[in-house]
């Protein structure tokens, strides 16, 4: 073997699946994927420009999450955006990268879209709202530290070198929502407090800019069904200032989630009587909630969970009279939560987790307008939910939780082009079992044929049970039709391998094509027939690898080919029968991975031995007997187990794939790398977010690695799904959105000997 090509750490911005991808295969100038997804589209991360009409502007550079800045998985997110007024953006929420650069939780992007070198504020935690005021930026959050300063969830920022001033109101609770006075003399908050200012104020306070403290006059004070209430969302509008949150009075009276309050004497901080909008779900108002507020003219627009305000039937977004709370004829419906609104112009802009609003399909973000609420053709088109909309001129930021903008509809199965990333046309369209979702979790090439197994009862609208063939170019459907059954029902296929004009099909069924045969068949690539090859594991069968005149295979059997064998086995071509070679792993386990190199085969599964000697998840046998090698890298979770579901070898390296956090010694999440001879783990660390997996890897001859998984992120990454580590030394490859994807072309994929789901590779 001799020294494979590093590998950056950092996947190459590629374009992500809105699923989980099970299966990866590259062939000739494609790069094939199989899972459970329904839409491919471009790695934006969770913040993106957007033209007029939704089309995406290209060079932002990308806000992504690492390590401890990580929530939920996620790679990062972004909360809050106000436009500085010279065609940048300062950016707030949960990321560690934007671009190249280090940030932590807030940036600002200059109008040349370069991240501003001085502005460069450390938080502990989220920035969940701002406001930007002359030279001062307030923002807040659930931090307790900002620039090396101590500030409790809200504080601000000179916007010209990003230093801590002497503002400190030192909220006791969360601050979720700002807003300014006219003359920019207070700052109003909301949030979930009971002391800020230096003052007793319950979820709403007024602060002067100069000093930080409570004013004395604004005390409204929010009472609720829990603690105190909350306040979600401010908005001003001259001498009111609009509240929104979950509360039953303020200020004295008594008002559900929404209010109007007079500012300035005599009444600073009154509700005004006319103005009472009442909002509920059904009839009951305690269960409503308001998370979003802004005014245009004579009209509060109003965001939340309620079915009725204002007097009138509106579901979750309306218009309300600004004197008297009364709701307007404006009533879009969306379909889903809506997490922020902005004024712009003749337009409401509106973000969320929703799927179609004015009776028209979009995706969490739209604009409509201001008195019909009927959307314009502004669609983004965001694979998951937008939390904050700002517009600048012919511009408008999203922020949200997503990590892609656009793409393509793919039901489970789709083709990347390896020459600039984009969704080729291939798109056999797999159909599910009983109007289930589809699942492809096996792919094999062929010549010019790529064939699918899976759970799915069709594929381009013809019958196909688990198994089927297209043509690599268009996906049209071949009359190849084996079928694997369980009973009378599709059954499951779990790994392809071809050999000629033969393939080997593994997986959980009992009937190929008129044949019983358990788990493991060999049918024509030619006509689909089954052959008379029929080892008959007495279990499932999650791994096949031809290798010359033997089919090594790998799953959870404890006997196979008419012999004993526990978990994995070599079988010969010829009858079926089971040879001589017999690792022997761990009775309760299972092998789920396979790579053959040289000399040695390569296993992962979830197993504790092999041939009797202890080993975790991951092994090295000889080829020759299946003696047991001194490799022993050890994969482990305390929470999962640690299996390992795919292995590639490339030279002196072995890549390893599954729900490990330690492997060869080192933190390792998901992927990871080890010396095919010591164990030790290479530098190769793709820092996967504890709590999902990986799939599938496969190797292209140059070393590119391509993985697949349940994962959402990898290192500065919003990687869902499909990762690419290529073997340039560049430290974050980084291509601008609307940009041809920078990929290496590699030439033809491997031999279709290998091709498989968990492919792997000889040593090159």
């Amino acid at each position: 073997m001799g020294p494979a090509p590093a590998l950056s750490s950092l996947a190459v911005r590629t374009f992500v699946a809105n699923g989980p991808v099970s299966a990866v295969l590259r062939s000739g100038d494609s790069i094939y994927l199989g899972g459970r997804f329904n839409r491919i589209g471009p790695r934006t991360g969770p913040g993106v420009e957007v033209s007029l009409d939704g089309s995406q502007i290209a060079g932002l550079p990308e806000f992504a999450g690492a390590g401890p800045a990580q929530f939920n998985g996620s790679g990062g997110m972004v909360s809050s955006v106000v436009s500085d007024g010279s065609g940048g953006w300062y950016v707030g929420g949960l990321f560690s990268h934007v671009g190249a650069v280090p940030r932590t939780n807030l940036a600002h992007i200059r109008a040349d879209r370069s991240v501003d070198p001085v502005f460069a504020p450390t938080l502990d935690a989220q920035v969940q709202t701002m406001v930007l005021s002359g030279s001062t930026l307030y923002v807040a959050g659930p931090f307790t530290s900002i620039g090396g300063q101590a500030r409790n969830r809200i504080a601000a920022l000179n916007v010209t070198d990003g230093s801590v001033t002497a503002f400190n109101p030192n909220a006791d609770g969360p601050v979720s929502a700002l807003a300014l006075s006219a003359d920019g003399s207070i700052l109003y908050a909301g949030g979930r407090f009971t002391t800020i200012g230096g003052l007793p104020r319950l979820s709403i306070a007024a602060l002067s800019t100069a000093t930080g403290a409570a004013t004395p006059t604004f005390n409204p004070s929010t009472t609720g069904t829990v603690g105190g209430g909350r306040v979600d969302a401010l908005a001003r509008s001259g001498s009111t200032l609009y509240v929104g949150g979950t509360f039953s009075s303020i200020g004295g009276a008594l008002r559900h989630n929404i209010a109007a309050l007079s500012l300035g004497a005599p009444t600073d901080g009154a509700p005004i009587a006319a103005f009472n909008a009442n909002p509920s779900q059904g009839t009951c108002t305690a269960c409503a909630s308001i998370s979003a507020l802004t005014v245009a003219g004579p009209t509060v627009y109003a965001a939340g969970s309620f079915t009725t305000i204002g007097g009138q039937p509106r579901a979750r977004l309306a218009g309300l009279n600004a004197a008297d709370g009364l709701a307007t004829a404006f009533n879009p419906n969306p379909d889903g939560t809506i997490f922020t609104l902005l004024v712009a112009g003749p337009l409401l802009y509106v973000g969320g987790s929703f799927r179609s609003i004015g009776g028209q399909p979009r995706n969490n973000a739209a604009s409509v307008g201001l008195v019909d609420g009927v959307p314009t053709a502004f669609n983004p088109d965001t694979n998951n939910s937008v939390q904050t909309v700002a517009v600048a001129g012919s511009a408008v930021f999203l922020g949200g939780y997503f990590s892609s903008l656009g793409g393509v509809v793919r039901h489970s199965l789709a083709a990347l082009s390896a020459l600039d990333g984009t969704v080729t046309d291939f798109n056999p369209n797999p159909g599910g079992v009983n109007g289930g979702t589809p699942l492809v979790s096996a792919l094999a090439v062929s010549g010019t044929t790529i064939y699918a197994g899976g759970n799915f009862a069709s594929m381009g609208g013809q019958a196909r049970a688990s198994l089927a063939a297209m043509d690599a170019a268009s996906g049209s459907v071949t009359s190849w039709d084996p079928g694997a059954r369980y009973g009378t029902s599709p059954g499951s296929v779990e790994s392809l391998a071809v050999s000629g004009d033969v393939i080997y099909v593994g997986g959980t069924f009992n009937k190929v094509g008129s044949e019983v045969r358990s788990s493991l068949a060999a049918v024509s690539a030619t006509d689909g027939a089954t052959t008379p090859w029929n080892p008959y594991p007495n279990s499932a069968v999650d791994e096949v690898v031809v290798a010359g005149d033997l089919v090594y295979v790998a799953g959870y059997f404890t006997t196979i080919g008419g012999q004993t064998r526990n978990k994995v086995a070599a079988l010969r071509t010829s009858d079926g029968t089971a040879t001589s070679w017999n690792p022997d792993a761990t009775a309760q386990a299972n092998v789920l991975a396979l790579a053959v190199s040289g000399s040695t085969v390569y296993l992962g599964g979830n197993f504790t031995s092999i041939g009797g000697i202890p080993r975790k998840n991951i092994a090295a046998v000889t080829i020759a007997d299946g003696t047991t090698t001194s490799f022993d890298p050890t994969a482990s979770d305390p929470m999962s187990g640690g299996g390992v579901h795919s292995l590639a070898v490339h030279g002196d390296t072995v890549y390893a794939a599954g729900f490990f956090s330690l492997l060869g010694g080192q933190t390792r999440h998901l992927i990871g790398a080890v010396d095919a001879v010591t164990g030790s783990a290479t530098s190769f660390n793709p820092h996967g977010a504890p709590g999902f997996g990986a799939f599938d890897l496969d190797l292209a001859p140059d070393g590119t690695l391509y993985a697949a998984g349940s994962f959402l992120t990898l290192d500065r990454a919003f990687q869902q799904g499909f990762a690419q580590f290529s073997a340039e030394t560049d430290p974050i490859p980084v291509v601008p959105e609307g940009a041809p994807w920078l990929l290496v072309a590699v030439g033809v994929g491997l031999a279709s000997v290998l091709a498989r789901r968990r492919r792997t590779a000889f040593a090159s």
